[in-house]
């Protein structure tokens, strides 16, 4: 069997870098994430929110986060580095302030989320994977996010920028670079990677209600259902299936 027929599309995917044991996970982050812990009725349950939280201080996924994990979740290093290296929104080398995806996926790609790819990439001057040098912005190019209805869409710090184009992402990574304040379409400020990966380690930052939740092309199909006024079936309604006797 050759061994081409398993060939990875993502070298480097897998790789936590255990030579760079640098950290400022401190004895108040390791009493964070025994607060994490507790929330669950099985404690290993918390380890994506507590990998999150790891990242909102390191920046990464680093050697001493996972041994804190660990020892917090009394599990293995291995079973932790196994699900750091699992998940792609844990990232094994140190990112930007602000993380930039760029959707390609089905509908964002037809409607031209390549060349928004494209575009974003020249502007920053760095490929998908890659930080600026001055370490302001990451690239990554990412999976659908569900928000086909504003197609093409970008994540900046895993906040929806909706209906993009290239001029509209380059006024807005020049807003970024310059300090100066940027509105999610559909969420709060950008503040930065990092503070969203702690408020997806579970500790609001009092923000939840800044901005709109939903935009007009996701709420029509409920617009023309209270005009109509149609109604979801009750339980009772929907007919039992029919089974088909053998002839």
């Amino acid at each position: 069997m050759s061994g081409h027929e398993f060939q990875s599309f993502f070298p480097e995917s897998g790789s936590i870098d255990y030579a760079d044991t640098a950290s400022s996970i401190t004895d108040a982050t390791v009493e964070e994430m025994r607060q994490i812990a507790a929330r669950y009725p099985e404690p290993r349950s918390a380890l994506l929110p507590m990998l999150h939280l790891v990242q909102s201080v390191d920046g990464r996924i680093s050697p001493r986060g996972i041994e804190v994990c660990a020892d917090v979740l009394g599990i293995t290093t291995a079973q932790v580095a196994g699900v750091a290296t699992f998940y792609t929104m844990y990232v094994r080398k140190p990112g930007g302030k602000h993380h930039v995806g760029v959707c390609t996926t089905a509908l964002c790609a037809v409607m031209g989320g390549d060349i928004l790819l494209d575009e974003v990439s020249e502007k920053l001057g760095v490929g998908e994977g890659e930080t600026t040098p001055d370490g302001m912005f990451t690239l990554e190019r990412i999976e659908c996010n569900a928000a086909c209805d504003y197609a093409p869409v970008m994540m900046v710090d895993w906040e929806f920028m909706d209906n993009m184009d290239p001029v509209k992402a380059s006024a807005m990574i020049d807003d970024l670079a310059a300090g100066r304040p940027v509105q999610s379409t559909r969420g709060p400020v950008l503040t930065g990677w990092r503070n969203t990966e702690r408020l997806l380690a579970g500790f609001p930052d009092g923000r939840a209600d800044e901005g709109p939740s939903a935009g007009p092309a996701s709420l029509l199909g409920l617009q023309i259902a209270e005009e109509r006024g149609w109604q979801a079936p009750t339980p009772g309604e929907i007919a039992a299936p029919v089974k088909e006797e053998n002839q």
